[in-house]
């Protein structure tokens, strides 16, 4: 059973039936529509999550809506310097639809266009978290790539690399760049996690046989942080040096499972996780105990 593809679409019926978008009441309650990722500020004191429309915060253990556009931002991920996304355009704000690629470096208040308006959107797009290196997974021809695959740029995306992916296995469902290699990428895919070091064009097993659905590296550059579903949800790390894996703690999950991952720039020890059922947690211990700051996309204080 792919359990991401199961998940999510019973989560889209659900929405179907009548849950509201990333709304804020009189109480400034925030509800998580969708998550599309997640990211610290570069201070540690903030996470902001894509949803559905906008960006939702949490800092010093409250909630609320970002300024800045409410687009409904996919493939987001977060660098040192500067956020990149693609999705779709907020109601009103004159962009032509899907995004393409944009990158914001205020935090999401406003954002620059850097190609592909009107005609991709990226639902799998990662940056390095010091590198500025930039990775797609396009799945239709467009203006710049003539075929679906594994595309890289290293220049803000004006001009991009097709990688032949040989050894990928199948389609990926994740995606996460080195912090400093540029040509190092790590792909999930419903068949296993698979590294490679020469940016995409070869791909080794590092898990077989098993569905991975999330990936990132620590900022450090030292291990691999990957969450998968065998029967039950599991979080690893994989040790880039020794390519020990070691299993990490989780907190009950009823058939759900790690979808996003992100670690504090000003704690290594910080870490959030999102999961496919829009669960949110923290954790201060490096994965060792979470605390749950959302719940099927309710937020809680």
């Amino acid at each position: 059973m792919d359990l991401g593809k199961t998940l999510r679409r019973t989560i889209s019926i659900g929405m179907l039936m009548g849950l509201t978008h990333l709304t804020a009441d009189a109480a400034t309650t925030i509800t998580l529509k969708h998550v599309h990722g997640l990211a610290f500020s570069q201070d540690g004191q903030q996470l902001s999550i894509p949803s559905h429309d906008g960006l939702a915060l949490y800092r010093d253990g409250h909630w609320s809506k970002a300024p800045g556009p409410e687009h409904d931002y996919m493939g987001f991920s977060a660098g040192r310097q500067a956020i990149y996304s693609s999705g779709h355009p907020a109601s009103g704000s004159g962009l032509v639809n899907p995004l393409g690629v944009i990158k914001s470096t205020d935090g999401g208040s406003t954002w620059q266009q850097l190609g592909f308006q009107g005609e991709s959107d990226f639902h799998l797009l990662a940056s390095g978290f010091d590198n500025g290196a930039l990775y797609v997974y396009n799945t239709h021809p467009n203006s710049k790539m003539t075929s679906a695959g594994l595309y890289s740029s290293l220049n803000d995306g004006a001009t991009w690399q097709h990688a032949s992916a040989q050894g990928m296995g199948s389609e990926p469902s994740a995606l996460a760049v080195h912090p400093t290699d540029s040509k190092t990428v790590a792909v999930a895919t419903s068949s296993g996690l698979f590294l490679s070091n020469d940016a995409g064009e070869h791909f080794q097993p590092v898990l077989q046989n098993v569905q991975v659905l999330s990936v990132s590296f620590s900022i450090d550059g030292k291990s691999l942080w990957f969450g998968s579903f065998n029967k039950v949800p599991l979080l690893s790390t994989l040790d880039l040096k020794t390519h020990e894996i070691s299993a990490l703690g989780l907190p009950p999950l009823n058939q759900d499972a790690v979808a996003y991952m992100a670690q504090s720039p000003a704690n290594a020890q910080e870490w959030a996780m999102a999961t496919i059922k829009r669960d949110v947690y923290l954790s201060q211990d490096e994965g060792k105990t979470w605390k749950a700051i959302a719940q099927a996309g309710q937020t809680l204080e």
